[in-house]
C-alpha cells in the first residue's frame, strides 16, 4: 500500500460503515485521478434503474479504471459518491461496495445530488489512487 489510512481515536470507527476518516500519501508517491464512473456498459448505457446494480456495476467500472494503471482497490486513498435522492436506504448499498478494500477502506464523502449527468443515472464514483 502506497499510503497510511488512520482512523483517531475521539472520533468515531467509520470502517463498519465503508470508510476511513484520514489517508496520507507520501511525498514522490504518484497519484491518478478517475473521473466519476457510473452504472453503464461498454457502450455508456445505464445497466440497471436498481440503484445496489448501479452501485456494483459503477464499483466494477472503477476497477477497470484503477487496472488500466495497473492498480487495484488498495490503491484508492479518497472516492467521492454522489446519489440522486439520497436515503439512509441507499447508504448500505454504497458501504458494502467500499468495504471490498478491506479493514482499511479508503477515505469517502457520500453527496447528495438532485441528478447527475443523464437522468437515469442514480449513482457516481469517482476516486484518487496512489502509486509508489
Amino acid at each position: 500500500m502506497s499510503h497510511t489510512i488512520v482512523n483517531p481515536d475521539g472520533l468515531h470507527n467509520p470502517v463498519p460503515f465503508g470508510y476511513s476518516h484520514t489517508a496520507a500519501v507520501p511525498a514522490g508517491t504518484d497519484l491518478v485521478f478517475i473521473s466519476g464512473q457510473y452504472g453503464s456498459d461498454a457502450e455508456g448505457s445505464v445497466v440497471s434503474t436498481d440503484f445496489a446494480k448501479q452501485v456494483e456495476q459503477a464499483f466494477g467500472n472503477l476497477g477497470v479504471a484503477l487496472a488500466a494503471h495497473g492498480l487495484d482497490f488498495s490503491h484508492v486513498v479518497q472516492l467521492r459518491t454522489y446519489v440522486v435522492g439520497l436515503d439512509f436506504a441507499k447508504l448500505g448499498a454504497i458501504g458494502g461496495a467500499v468495504q471490498g478494500g478491506g479493514a482499511n477502506p479508503p477515505t469517502n464523502t457520500v453527496i447528495g445530488v438532485a441528478g447527475l449527468a443523464m437522468p437515469e443515472i442514480l449513482f457516481e464514483v469517482e476516486a484518487v489512487a496512489a502509486r509508489s
